[in-house]
């Protein structure tokens, strides 16, 4: 962003037949080579928090919508009995008919940012009913996030059933 401004600046300056500050020029290089500002980390902390709970909320709705924004392409994720999938395949697991959620919480959120990236970790709560039966269950899920230039995505995640272990949808 500096730099488009900076060239902008420069344009400007240069059609009205005047020629820039030097002094301002150096500060304009010296902005334009120094690593960007990292964000402010409590503020980058709630924004994933925010996403934790709002990817909680998008399951107990059946809701896609929130996964193709957040997770990235190239995701790739472990479900709580193992399986592997891809974010085509964790879609179809989120807007699959056959789960209907009462409650899906996600409480005790835990984020550590590493520059660019970051890991969540959270216990996922629910209630849900699938095949016509009632089923109660705590998973502690992991997800790594990295910052891009349109905000964070996540990237990988794994989920563990905490006992009793249930048959899990997810």
């Amino acid at each position: 962003m500096f730099k488009s401004l900076a060239g902008l600046a420069l344009g400007l300056a240069l059609a009205a037949g005047q020629a820039p500050d030097p002094s301002w020029r150096n500060a304009c290089i010296q902005r334009c080579t120094t690593a960007p500002q990292l964000g402010d980390p409590e503020v980058e902390r709630q924004e994933i928090v925010s996403l934790e709970k709002e990817a909680a909320r998008a399951i107990q709705l059946n809701n896609g919508t929130f996964f193709r924004r957040v997770y990235g392409d190239d995701y790739t994720g472990t479900l709580t009995h193992g399986q592997q999938v891809n974010k085509t395949q964790w879609l179809q697991t989120i807007e699959s008919p056959s789960v209907k959620y009462e409650f899906f919480t996600a409480t005790d959120i835990k984020v550590h940012i590493f520059q660019d990236s970051a890991v969540a970790t959270c216990l996922w709560s629910s209630r849900f009913t699938i095949k016509g039966q009632s089923v109660s269950t705590q998973i502690r899920a992991i997800h790594v996030y990295v910052n891009t230039p349109r905000g964070w995505h996540a990237i990988s995640g794994q989920a563990t059933n905490l006992p009793p272990d249930a048959q899990q949808p997810l």
